[in-house]
């Protein structure tokens, strides 16, 4: 049996197509997005945002994460501002982030969150994140990670919905 290879990088305009049936796969397995996006390409490349990459297994997408600004409703931020003293501006965050569900357990994951932590201090960021409290599997990479939990609270996702959120922090 050969072995499989994992590489990460850069996402580019390319791989756009490829990483939405990749999230079409998670949002069936997992429901995330927890609200499936009007424009799903717009979803995964916000106006916010700082980098983003890819995960291949075996030259295929298999995985995704973005690094963007803090914008506003955005709860980590704002609390690891108020544990520090420093500004919402000093932070980035960490979001749409996904694996798919037939290349689990290779640590891609772990590989693409590593790269947004190198990637936001590079740039002299903090890096922070907000994930629904009944997305278990990613709260628990993070704190495999060494990422602390500042809070648990509510966020408004629509005029009728309202979910709880784990607001997390990278490790200093």
């Amino acid at each position: 049996m050969s072995e499989e290879r994992i590489s990460v990088r850069h996402r580019d305009a390319a791989d756009l197509d490829a990483c939405v049936r990749v999230l079409a796969e998670v949002h069936q397995s997992d429901g995330y997005p927890v609200n499936w996006p009007q424009e799903p390409l717009g979803w995964l490349a916000p106006p916010e945002s700082l980098a983003a990459w890819v995960a291949l297994l075996d030259g295929r997408i298999a995985g995704h994460l973005c690094l963007s600004r803090a914008r506003p409703g955005d709860a980590a931020p704002d609390l690891w501002s108020g544990r520090t003293g420093t500004s919402p501006e000093e932070t980035a965050v960490v979001s749409r982030l996904y694996v798919s569900p037939k290349a689990r357990g290779h640590g891609i994951g772990a590989l693409l969150l590593g790269e947004a932590v190198r990637e936001a201090r590079e740039r002299g960021l903090h890096p922070v994140l907000d994930v629904v409290t009944s997305d278990r599997s990613a709260a628990a990479l993070y704190e495999r990670q060494g990422w602390t939990l500042m809070a648990t609270g509510e966020q408004r996702w629509g005029p009728d919905r309202t979910v709880q959120v784990h607001s997390y922090a990278a490790p200093r």
